[in-house]
């Protein structure tokens, strides 16, 4: 498996990876990301600024990238930027399909991205992503899982998965929503001609939404990489937003809050690979301090109060803006 890769890799940075839905197009649904971004968001713009990051990250011990087929053009930085730098070798690639980038590089879209789970649609964004990303492409997730997703059910979809990873592409999913648990546990039920057919899981796993952490234990225990996205929580845990507890604890580590956020998921043991989802290289950097915090119990207790209600806190990001 390419997290295989990861086991023998010695940097204190890893484990954290980098994901490009911040940057791949000019319209998310982050906060401050007016700030972060400015107004120039051209395609060269993001290009630069995609290439720039992925530079900083590599130099740093970064060793996996995450894109997806409705990241607006983050497929495409991304191979340009594997193209222009051979010496990296050692990374691993993961994408995603399921939805299709809808927005055509605005920012006030009326849809930014369609969701569809069909074999169809497999084929089609395969295809894409493959002419993109070829042989570099090493895990292809299923984007956002629900517990009423069709790609659980479809055999003639699971046929079609299964024979991509008998080639050797890494077949995971990502989930997301309120019952993010009851789609890992229904997932993790997928086999084909015996086999499971699932070998990498995403999440949404943070200091405010930690419901699906029961069932990421079980997919780790069953073999599956465990990838924890949005540790940030889209901004709400960074400086300018973050609530008390937190803050407090910031300060006694001399770190800023986003690093302190990322450590308390990298301490759980069954996260294998946590995404920044940085949208500078300052950001970069700052997240990537979260390999040097170290949290003790006190701390961890008073962070333990933050958790919401997951129908609350999915609530509250679907009320989030595209920026």
């Amino acid at each position: 498996m390419p997290f295989a890769r990861l086991a023998t890799a010695t940097t204190p940075t890893c484990h954290i990876g980098l994901g490009l839905a911040a940057v791949g197009r000019p319209g998310y649904i982050n906060l401050d990301r007016d700030a972060d971004l400015g107004g120039d968001r051209s395609v060269e713009a993001l290009r630069t600024r995609t290439h720039d990051l992925l530079d900083a990250a590599y130099a740093q011990g970064v060793r996996y990238f995450d894109a997806a087929r409705s990241y607006g053009r983050s497929e495409e930085f991304l191979a340009e930027w594997l193209r222009g730098r051979p010496d990296a070798a050692d990374v691993v690639i993961g994408s995603k399909w399921g939805y299709t980038y809808t927005a055509d590089w605005s920012t006030d879209a009326e849809r930014h991205e369609v969701k569809e789970h069909s074999l169809a649609a497999y084929e089609r964004q395969r295809a894409e992503s493959d002419a993109l990303l070829g042989d570099r492409l090493d895990l292809y997730q299923i984007h956002s899982v629900t517990p009423d997703s069709p790609a659980l059910t479809d055999k003639d979809l699971h046929a079609r998965l299964a024979e991509a990873a008998a080639q050797g592409l890494t077949i995971g999913f990502s989930t997301s929503g309120p019952a993010q648990a009851d789609a890992i546990r229904a997932a993790l039920a997928v086999t084909v001609e015996g086999e499971p057919l699932f070998r990498t899981v995403q999440s949404t796993y943070n200091a405010l939404e930690t419901s699906a952490e029961p069932a990421l234990a079980e997919a780790h225990d069953a073999g599956l990489t465990v990838i924890v996205k949005e540790g940030m929580a889209n901004g709400r845990l960074a400086a300018a937003h973050a609530p008390d507890a937190l803050r407090a604890v910031a300060a006694e580590t001399g770190l800023d809050c986003d690093a302190v956020a990322l450590a308390l998921v990298l301490r759980r043991p069954w996260a294998g690979v946590v995404l920044s989802g940085a949208a500078t290289v300052v950001q970069l950097a700052s997240n990537l301090r979260a390999a040097a915090v170290d949290l003790d119990d006190d701390q961890l207790s008073r962070l333990a109060v933050l958790r919401e209600d997951p129908h609350a806190y999915w609530e509250r990001r679907g009320q989030l803006a595209w920026h």
